[in-house]
């Protein structure tokens, strides 16, 4: 394997208008990404374990069901369930999502794919007006746009699978969350107020999150959910099946013929989690272990690595032309590919092998230019050879042992449909807007999807969620995941390039300015902190800066490296936080 190039190598390729260079692998010249003298921020360090999620209040009950000796698979659900409560907007029981989990003592890394279905009634052409157009409204903000949800059926099979406590231990944190309320925060205060007109004509939505007068809670002032407690109660009893199968279910099913929804009792029992292997490659020297289609989050991430292996990314420096030019570049082509080539394996034939193979990496990096754009109007999606056989939240978990957990789930929009099912307590999903309600037609993350994607009973929506696992050796060093939409895989991608190419803490990782570009439209997004004179050089590259700045993403992180587990909770979003074990048993950072 040829030595990296210098920069005056880098130089000089780009003077020739060349930008391939050989692969770069060796993981022993990367030096380990913890804390040094010259980092900007410190993650949260312990020994025994790591809870990191975007809610303090969550994040502590993983920390507290590892502290009474639970492991990271019991924890990780306890995480899941206190997010229902704590998190409305997000956290879900009556949404689905995706885990990668790896085990220590049999050494294997798993999928779960716990997305949500399309009924049983569900047909291609659902979302359609008299003529012929979608109608975004019925995909989006009505009982018609749930698909059945998965979230419980996830939780339950990773707990009976790998946990080690019952679904009673688990659930009694969120539970007592729910029955004894929480303080709300002041951007729960601020969304529900800027709503308030919205939902005033939902009775459900007035009844769990606003007050008795009509009013939004006030940041400080505590909530109550008496009825999703009472749910939370019944499944921490009966499992999945009281869910799926009990009372629970007859007041989901009674929420959809209030409203000309589609799920009934029938597809509540019919519902399936897969356990699946995680799609895998490789990205200088290390291991990527992430969701595998109906992700498209997985396949991409795997994508873009391989193409970026084949240029000296270290040497470009973070922050400057040619590292954000390079990154926007890989994303347009990847995002195009999704655009042809994603859907529920179940139905469609998803090209895996070759998307993450290195020789389409190498052959995606042969065509980028460092000096010029590429149009996204001449960018197409690849064609194979052959077909082989935002509003959302994420969580990572990791203990002493070495079991560890990353997961990503969501309603789809903030707080879902806008329903919430009376009598229950918590909110319908519209995630079968994520499918392709018409070829070429935008879905409401401005993701444009195919015939791959199209709705079909029983089928699980194209995501973006892409929870991924860095492996070292075979053990679990760097666990990411973020929320956003169709923002989610780039997010993913930066914070790992940030940590192997570009030797960043985890924290400094997360802080780190990000980009984002999805081929359509083809313009770059950014957020704050980006040079002037960057985006003037981009600019000149031919590169369309959109107006204004954006957030791009929530990662929640863990590392573990030489001894210690450490964690690190975007800062883009309040209330997050890292929380750790430093003596075993207890709760509390070693910081």
């Amino acid at each position: 394997m040829s030595k990296p190039f210098n920069l005056l190598s880098t130089a000089l390729i780009a003077s020739l208008g060349l930008s391939f260079i050989q692969p770069i692998n060796n993981v022993s010249a990367q030096s380990e990404s913890i804390i040094r003298g010259d980092s900007l921020h410190y993650p949260e360090m312990a020994r025994h374990g790591m809870s990191v999620s975007q809610h303090h209040l969550a994040s502590k009950v993983g920390a507290d069901i590892m502290a009474k000796g639970g492991n990271a698979i019991d924890a990780a659900v306890a995480v899941g369930f206190a997010l229902a409560v704590v998190l409305p907007r997000a956290g879900n029981i009556g949404g689905g999502g995706f885990m990668i989990a790896h085990i220590a003592e049999t050494g294997e890394t798993v999928a779960i794919d716990y997305r949500e279905m399309a009924p049983a009634s569900a047909f291609r052409d659902m979302y359609l007006d008299d003529k012929g157009e979608v109608d975004n409204n019925r995909a989006r903000f009505t009982r018609a746009s749930s698909g059945v949800p998965g979230t419980v059926a996830g939780m339950a099979y990773a707990l009976e699978k790998w946990g080690t406590m019952s679904m009673a231990e688990v659930l009694a944190p969120a539970i007592e969350l729910a029955e004894d309320g929480f303080a709300v925060s002041y951007e729960f205060s601020r969304i529900m107020a800027s709503r308030q007109s919205r939902y005033s004509n939902i009775p459900t939505m007035m009844k769990y999150f606003y007050k008795p007068d009509g009013s939004a809670y006030e940041a400080g002032e505590v909530l109550v959910q008496k009825d999703l407690a009472k749910t939370l109660r019944a499944i921490a009893n009966g499992g999945a099946d009281a869910f799926y199968k009990g009372e629970i279910a007859d007041l989901l099913v009674a929420e959809m013929q209030r409203g000309n929804g589609f799920i009934t009792k029938q597809d509540m029992a019919n519902y399936k989690v897969r356990e699946m292997k995680p799609v895998m490659g490789t990205y200088r020297g290390y291991q990527v272990a992430s969701m595998p289609p109906p992700s498209s989050g997985g396949v991409h991430v795997i994508q873009m690595l391989n193409t970026l292996e084949n240029f000296d990314v270290k040497s470009m420096g973070f922050g400057s032309a040619d590292h954000y030019h390079l990154l926007a570049e890989s994303m347009k082509r990847a995002y195009a590919d999704r655009s042809e080539h994603l859907g529920d394996p179940d139905f469609w034939p998803v090209p895996v092998s070759w998307l993450t193979s290195k020789e389409y990496g190498k052959q995606i990096a042969r065509n980028i230019s460092m000096e010029k754009a590429t149009p996204s109007a001449e960018i197409k999606p690849g064609k194979p050879a052959a077909y082989e056989s935002p509003d959302t939240t994420h969580y990572s978990v990791m203990d002493g042992m070495g079991n560890a957990v990353t997961n990503t789930y969501t309603l789809n929009f903030s707080y879902g449909s806008g329903i919430a099912v009376d009598g229950a307590g918590f909110l319908l999903n519209n995630e079968m807007d994520d499918f392709s309600a018409k070829p070429g037609a935008v879905n409401g993350m401005g993701l444009i999807g195919g015939d791959a994607n199209a709705i079909r009973p029983g089928a699980r929506p194209l995501s973006s969620m892409t929870p991924t696992m860095v492996l070292k050796e075979g053990k679990p060093y760097l666990l990411t995941g973020s929320p956003g939409g169709g923002r989610i895989i780039n997010a993913v991608l930066q914070t790992i390039v940030n940590v192997i190419d570009h030797d960043m803490n985890i924290a400094d990782a997360a802080n780190a300015p990000r980009i984002h570009q999805q081929w359509l439209p083809d313009v770059i997004f950014r957020e704050q902190q980006i040079s002037p004179d960057t985006l003037a050089e981009l600019t000149r590259r031919g590169q369309t800066i959109a107006p204004g700045t954006r957030v791009l993403g929530d990662v929640q992180l863990i590392m573990s490296a030489q001894g210690w587990i450490m964690g690190a909770s975007d800062p883009r979003r309040p209330h997050g936080a890292a929380i750790g074990l430093c003596l075993k048993g207890r709760v509390g950072s070693c910081n």
